[in-house]
């Protein structure tokens, strides 16, 4: 079976073949020293989860510690449904749900878009797992993953893609989330995290069922 790491790695030999002068900017921007930083205060092994409630593509309010009363939790923050490698990502943790439910633990994706924006009916129809808004980023910024994406990337998605985040966010049009991934335990303690500014790196699902596991 083909790894998250291996499809998100084509995706960006393919990003590099069609598109190398936008590539070879965003290499250089999301190694730079300034970039680097903004995943500095993310939460760290060891320190307690902030509470959170967040409504679903429904309407319907649903809160971190309603999860962590039957078992541990996976948070993970995606960027949106526009976004290939979080599209990816979530194909790829659908996969693995069964092995994080035998384990006891449930998965919970958070991302800015609008609640009835951040999933399509199809999209509603094969995810398994709970997809929450945190529209104001309030909740991304509390576990510190809270980026002001740089205005190339924002240029990109306009003029290229026809994409704009205050319309497809609610009024947020600068701040996404940094692609990361929170396993915490029954008391709501991180004991796994994956956290990376670039965003086509992510979470490895096999790293996350190891994670649970050790948690047994």
């Amino acid at each position: 079976m083909t790894t998250l790491r291996e499809q998100t790695e084509a995706k960006m030999a393919n990003t590099r073949q069609n598109n190398p002068e936008f590539a070879k900017r965003v290499d250089a921007l999301l190694s730079s020293a300034e970039v680097l930083q903004s995943g500095a205060n993310a939460l760290e092994v060891g320190q307690q989860a902030p509470e959170f409630e967040l409504p679903n593509p429904q309407g319907d309010s649903v809160s971190l510690s309603s999860w962590l009363a039957k078992g541990p939790v996976v948070v993970t923050f995606y960027r949106g449904n526009w976004c290939p490698y979080c599209n990816l990502q979530l194909r790829a943790m659908q996969q693995r749900l069964p092995d994080l439910r035998r384990l006891g633990a449930e998965l919970v994706a958070i991302t800015p878009q609008l609640p009835d924006e951040s999933l399509t009916q199809i999209e509603q129809a094969s995810l398994e797992f709970p997809v929450l808004s945190d529209q104001d980023a309030r909740v991304a910024a509390e576990y510190g993953v809270a980026w002001k994406v740089p205005e190339l990337i924002l240029d990109h998605m306009r003029n290229d893609r026809n994409l704009e985040l205050a319309t497809i966010n609610g009024g947020n049009g600068s701040v996404l989330p940094i692609p990361a991934t929170f396993v915490l335990n029954r008391e709501g303690i991180v004991t796994w995290r994956f956290v990376d500014v670039d965003y086509r790196q992510r979470a490895e699902p096999d790293e996350i069922v190891a994670a649970l596991q050790a948690l047994v």
